[in-house]
């Protein structure tokens, strides 16, 4: 069995992007739309938000649950 080796410095490039992406969308569709673009998309969970790959639909990262909440407040405004 292969296990891959995980690289932080991706993840965190990943998590950057997808919030990124995030900040710059007016709603959960359109972001979801945006980050299509980049292959991602995301999966909610009972432990918050995954990024997953649309290339072999494995798990990325999962988002920083303070985030999602900051933003879903900022949206909701």
């Amino acid at each position: 069995m292969k296990h891959d080796h995980i690289d932080t410095e991706l993840t965190a490039k990943i998590c950057d992007i997808v919030l990124r992406e995030r900040d710059m969308s007016l709603s959960d569709r359109e972001w979801k739309f945006r980050l299509r673009g980049y292959g991602y998309d995301i999966r909610e969970t009972d432990a918050g938000r995954v990024v997953m790959s649309l290339i072999n639909g494995s798990d990325l990262c999962t988002l920083p649950e303070a985030q999602s909440e900051e933003s879903a407040a900022h949206y909701a405004a």
